[in-house]
């Protein structure tokens, strides 16, 4: 018997708890696609009940955990959330002394809730009715809490909570951070689809050291059976991915486009906000790019469709979006500064792009005011309180600064282009991307297809070629030009969603001295 024949179709649109058995669902051939898009195995969601509500007077089924309880002399009220809205569930109820003392109703508690749909006298449009003399009616506690549980309606600290890891994403602002990920990456992945990227998964175990910093966790198995005490379980050294670039370029030498958005690792020893040990990577390498102009191009033409798509579905209800944002924030500041970083996104005005030397230059002249404290140097690293002065206080927008010192990038990048090619201080044809409040949110560069200046490349800083040869051998078997970029997805979120400490913006944050579960 197939796995369709146990399951019950669920026809949301009608009502939440009309089901429609394996055999009549020949019937719904001829349906609309919009009808189509409810019909479910499931159980309907919160969210999905308020976007497509059921009849007045209806009975509805509603499954949570209990947010709020709240008691009056004669009214009362339990409003519930399963993650999937900002909006809770009102469930309200007469006589609220003698419903309490059937049961023992505690925040937190998961619940399923059978009552009557009724339009609300509140700010909502509707709620559930609970009547305890309705023998239809019901509320089940499905899993208790203890009475010390540690999510309650109070303000809890953003701190606080990454102390509870199994239990802060029950809270309205972390879940909207979930959904709004969650919405990102669709819009992400509709944007390489609209181009022709093939979306592909690199190995997270990888041989090589792509950024040549050393900054990589070696992969050993915890229980060493070699016969061999020095045998190598892959054969060689093993580490944790801090990139998986080159095997982008390997796949797309095949594919043409590719991108991939997957966890990437790094053993510094940093526990700033804007540092994880283990991040999600956006990554992509394309063919047939010469000029670092078509990668800035393409980048911002990202950035800002992706932004535009998801501000322009202002549905109340929309999974992630921008409601569900907005409306999970307690702070008018926060909304005003996710409104500000958006708007400054969709500038109609083309995001600047200057050359490193151009950089160093602005920094010296006008934010330090020809000073020689805090001048920097030609060759000196741009640090990130200059890259937040370039794209805040200066430019007031996202900046693509190109053209970086070949000795402060790695060995995979060409030469500048000869219109701003400097043999007395040469520079690879490279960018990145800093925005206002963040800094750095993507680097990328044209790859260096030929195989002489590679090779020369890799010996010039003391690089074993051997260890590359893999890599290498791309380079003398029908070789094009090409280029590429990474975004930290992380980064990308804690700015979308004004949120200040990147841990909050991912699941279960790794990072040194961190990893609760």
């Amino acid at each position: 018997m197939s796995t369709l024949s146990y399951c019950t179709v669920t026809r949301t649109l009608q009502s939440p708890n009309k089901t429609l058995h394996h055999h009549q669902m020949l019937r719904f051939v001829g349906i609309s696609l919009r009808q189509r898009a409810h019909l479910s195995c499931l159980a309907p969601t919160i969210g999905e009940i308020f976007t497509h509500p059921p009849k007045v007077d209806s009975q509805v089924i509603a499954r949570g955990h209990i947010k709020s309880i709240r008691s009056f002399k004669n009214i009362g009220f339990i409003d519930i959330s399963d993650g999937s809205s900002f909006l809770t569930l009102n469930v309200v109820f007469l006589d609220p002394d003698h419903v309490f003392e059937q049961s023992k109703f505690k925040v937190g508690q998961s619940v399923v809730v059978k009552g009557k749909w009724i339009e609300s006298q509140g700010k909502q449009n509707y709620e559930l009715q609970y009547d305890r003399n309705d023998p239809s009616h019901e509320i089940l506690v499905l899993g208790d809490v203890p009475d010390n549980y540690a999510i309650q309606k109070k303000h809890q600290t953003l701190q606080y909570l990454r102390g509870v890891p199994t239990l802060r994403h029950r809270t309205g602002t972390l879940a909207s951070v979930m959904r709004f990920r969650s919405n990102v990456e669709l819009a992400i992945m509709k944007y390489f689809s609209t181009n022709d990227f093939v979306k592909v998964s690199p190995p997270m175990v990888t041989s090589s050291d792509c950024e040549g910093a050393g900054e990589m966790f070696v992969v050993t198995p915890l229980n060493n059976n070699s016969k061999e005490v020095n045998e190598k379980f892959f054969g060689k050294d093993a580490y944790l991915t801090v990139s998986t670039q080159l095997h982008l370029e390997v796949l797309a030498l095949s594919l043409n486009r590719v991108w991939s958005l997957s966890p990437c690792f790094r053993a510094e020893d940093s526990n700033t906000n804007r540092h994880l040990s283990e991040f999600w990577m956006l990554e992509a390498e394309m063919c047939y790019i010469e000029k670092v102009h078509q990668l800035t191009d393409f980048v911002e033409n990202m950035i800002r469709l992706v932004v535009q798509h998801i501000q322009d579905d202002t549905s109340q209800y929309k999974l992630g979006g921008v409601e569900d944002l907005h409306k999970s924030r307690y702070s008018k500041e926060e909304v005003d500064k996710m409104t500000t970083r958006w708007n400054t996104i969709l500038s109609e005005k083309p995001w600047p792009s200057i050359t490193y030397t151009e950089a160093i230059d602005l920094i010296n002249k006008i934010k330090n005011k020809g000073r020689l404290k805090g001048r920097v140097a030609w060759g000196d690293s741009i640090l990130t309180e200059h890259e937040k002065w370039l794209a805040g206080s200066h430019f007031q927008s996202p900046v693509f600064i190109t053209d970086y010192p070949a000795d402060q990038k790695p060995f995979y990048m060409p030469p500048s282009d000869a219109s701003v090619f400097d043999p007395e201080r040469p520079t690879v044809a490279c960018f990145d991307l800093v925005v206002p409040d963040i800094g750095e949110l993507i680097g990328g560069s044209v790859r260096e297809h030929r195989y002489e200046p590679l090779v020369a490349e890799i010996e010039k800083r003391g690089m074993v070629a051997e260890t590359l040869d893999w890599y290498l051998s791309t380079r003398t078997n029908g070789s094009v030009p090409h280029g590429g970029f990474g975004m930290g997805f992380e980064r990308l979120i804690a700015y979308l969603a004004a949120m200040e400490n990147i841990k909050d913006v991912t699941a279960f944050p790794r990072a040194p001295q961190v990893c609760a579960c």
